[in-house]
């Protein structure tokens, strides 16, 4: 089985490829698991730190035609797409985050469609899909509505796959990700990059800028859950996803000032003292617009699931990042 990852020398990307190589195979259209023979990781960048021989690491444009013909061939069986211009870039290079989130997603699709070969095809959508005046508690179904260019652009891309999938083209899956918290590393140009700094930094003795009200509420999943989902979602069986192929993936809802009081469970008040109040209203615009609870009842019936408070993804972050709280 060969399969390519999108924004494989990112974050997300490269914590699923390692995942991916330790468990060596995927289990195929059939439910029968089939052998990883082939891991292709693109981004703009070359993906560094694995010496796996089943590893090839591939740089370009994914919005360039002869770079998605290069890596996507009819051996190509699965296809997780994962790059993307985060939110707040996308709403401040408007030609940008159309290019990469919007017509690489539907270059890509076309690439598969003439291929002709029907891979499956996995898409990190967002919870910025939703917006405006919506229900309490968002649901699996309710209409799409954006409030944000990145929003749009995912939102156009789900629907894009649901046709290419419709038509035949590829078996195609929508994953709606929650805000992955906490990520390691920097902070990033995404509106939501302060759900990990207030976290991240302070256990590293660092200040953090909060830019929302402590009442700001969040959709929230772990990294160590997102891959778990994005591998599920990958396995699921096609005709258990039937016409419907998006799904709102299971996570925490959570406020920051509970945010906050789970860090001070966690590794205590003096931790917490290091975050920094600073509201920024074109940051509190954008996730503000965003849902902060959602019924999963579909994705959970289907076997994904997330954490359960959100104490305890500060502590999966320590334990897989291997952090001394300082």
């Amino acid at each position: 089985m060969k399969v390519l990852i999108t924004g494989g020398a990112g974050f997300l990307g490269q914590r699923l490829a390692r995942e991916l190589l330790a468990r060596g195979e995927l289990k195929g259209p059939d439910g029968q698991p089939q052998k990883i023979t082939e891991l292709v990781l693109l981004d703009v960048v070359a993906a560094s730190g694995f010496s796996d021989s089943r590893v090839r690491a591939e740089v370009g444009d994914i919005a360039e035609r002869s770079v998605l013909e290069r890596v996507i061939d009819e051996r190509t069986s699965v296809i997780f797409h994962l790059a993307a211009i985060v939110s707040g870039q996308a709403e401040a290079d408007f030609e940008l985050g159309m290019r990469i989130n919007l017509d690489a997603s539907r270059l890509l699709l076309e690439t598969c469609r003439l291929r002709g070969h029907r891979p499956r095809v996995v898409f990190t959508s967002s919870v910025a899909v939703y917006g405006g005046d919506m229900p309490d508690v968002v649901r699996n179904d309710t209409a799409l509505n954006p409030q944000s260019s990145y929003g749009t652009q995912k939102a156009i891309a789900e629907l894009l796959l649901n046709d290419y999938t419709r038509r035949g083209f590829v078996d195609g899956r929508v994953l709606r990700l929650p805000t992955i918290s906490v990520r390691p590393g920097k902070p990033n140009a995404a509106a939501s990059s302060f759900a990990s700094g207030i976290i991240r930094e302070p256990l590293n003795g660092e200040a953090a800028v909060c830019p929302v009200t402590g009442g700001t509420r969040l959709w929230l999943l772990s990294p160590r859950q997102a891959i778990a989902c994005l591998i599920a979602g990958l396995e699921l069986d096609a005709a258990a996803l039937g016409h419907q192929r998006a799904l709102n993936l299971p996570g925490i809802s959570v406020s920051v000032d509970e945010m906050v009081a789970a860090l001070r469970e966690v590794a205590g008040e003096a931790v917490v003292k290091r975050i920094q109040w600073q509201p920024d209203p074109r940051i509190e615009k954008i996730v503000g617009s965003w849902p902060g609870r959602w019924d999963t009842t579909r994705a959970e019936q289907l076997g994904l699931s997330g954490e359960k408070s959100f104490a305890d993804v500060i502590r999966s972050y320590i334990e897989d990042e291997h952090i001394q709280p300082v």
